[in-house]
């Protein structure tokens, strides 16, 4: 599939955003064939390029900038320069989508805000994230997603029991900002089709967080508002009951899901399991006993004997992969996720695709990462900047 082909195709974004959530959402539009101009400034660019998840760098810049830029250009503009903020406000007159994540009211004093852009370019379709919102006393705090986590309460739904809170290994508020703000942006695309009316999309990482956890909070809401309580063993759901986590084996790790403790005992011949096999409340009450029996018994056979038992009688089961053996895994390379992306300057990094796929095709993507203002004298030509 070409890219002229894609649902997105001739569309334009700029992106004025900076770090992980409005670059995520950029690239999810540039998957679907969206042309993204990512602004940056000429002097270090956007801060990602320096934020290091491991001493990894190629061409100058970290893998994370890498990984979530692929495929953008890169226009540098210096907003200081009266004669460069002129020219930026031309090319946003001529967007399809603006995006931006800055902290309240910075924006506007640039005078690049929804209003001004709206002035310039009536059916733009724009795009804001925040930290917390416009209103509150934790609008001026910073909008990080380690402490999004610590604010959203999700922090206690992970870990076991006696370990206070636990964030998540991943920069979810990010993350699920930036698929919201993308959704949000579909969606105004569509209705400027339809009506030919433009839209403000705004969400923010704490609305993300709190819209994740819809399933937990709607049952801590309409059940006496009683506190998730984390199993203190092998916890993997606070609200769910024995034998829900992953367990050792012999050689690996199991993990378990929902399934009736009487059948698993007699799956795994499990005598000791007989005091809970005939009330099913007291799979959550007993959880933390019920679970060191399993573990115990789980542990003394390899995880391919234990799914030798439990997937032919339709056990939720999986062996646990750590990434070299999922990278190895006929279920893994039959999705085709990887792709190699490259640059004039021999640049060349691997990375993952899109998860959508368009008529059977997932698209595909070659170019990687931008060059601080790679585009600029390209973009000046062509948009007569």
């Amino acid at each position: 599939m070409s890219n002229s082909e894609l649902p997105l195709s001739g569309l334009v974004v700029v992106d004025l955003s900076q770090f992980l959530s409005g670059p995520y959402c950029a690239l999810r539009l540039m998957d679907l064939g969206a042309r993204v101009i990512k602004v940056e400034r000429p002097d270090g660019g956007d801060l990602c390029r320096r934020l290091y998840l491991t001493d990894t760098e190629i061409g100058g810049d970290s893998t994370l900038f890498h990984a979530i830029n692929r495929g953008k250009e890169s226009f540098a503009v210096d907003m200081k320069n009266p004669a460069d903020l002129a020219a930026l406000k031309t090319l946003l007159a001529k967007a399809d989508v603006v995006m931006q994540n800055f902290r309240p009211g910075v924006i506007d004093r640039l005078g690049l805000g929804y209003e001004a852009v709206k002035a310039i370019n009536p059916d733009v379709v724009y795009g804001s994230i925040t930290g917390y919102g416009l209103e509150g006393p934790w609008v001026g705090r910073p909008g990080q997603d380690l402490l999004a986590q610590a604010r959203s309460g999700v922090t206690w739904l992970n870990g076991d029991g006696d370990q206070g809170p636990v964030p998540f290994g991943l920069a979810i508020a990010d993350m699920l900002a930036g698929a919201a703000l993308c959704q949000g942006l579909l969606a105004a695309l569509v209705r400027r089709g339809v009506s030919g009316k433009g839209s403000h999309v705004e969400t923010s990482l704490i609305e993300a967080l709190v819209d994740f956890q819809f399933e937990v909070l709607t049952t801590y809401l309409n059940d006496g508002q009683r506190q998730p309580k984390r199993s203190s063993f092998r916890n993997a759901h606070a609200y769910l009951s024995a034998p829900y986590g992953i367990y050792p084996t012999r050689n690996g790790w199991l993990a378990l899901a929902m399934m009736p403790i009487p059948r698993l005992a007699d799956l795994l011949g499990m005598p000791e399991l007989d005091p809970w096999r005939d009330d099913p409340k007291s799979w959550f009450a007993g959880r933390d006993e019920i679970k060191r029996l399993i573990a115990a018994k789980l542990a003394t056979e390899t995880t391919d004997h234990w799914l030798s038992i439990l997937e032919p009688a339709d056990v939720w089961c999986a062996k646990v992969l750590d990434w070299p053996e999922l990278m190895v895994n006929p279920g893994f390379t039959a999705l085709d996720m990887l792709q190699t992306v490259e640059r004039a300057d021999n640049v060349s990094i691997r990375t993952t695709r899109s998860p959508l796929r368009v008529d059977g095709v997932r698209p595909l993507t070659s170019v990687a990462a931008p060059r601080i203002g790679e585009h600029t004298d390209a973009i000046r030509a062509e948009f007569g900047l």
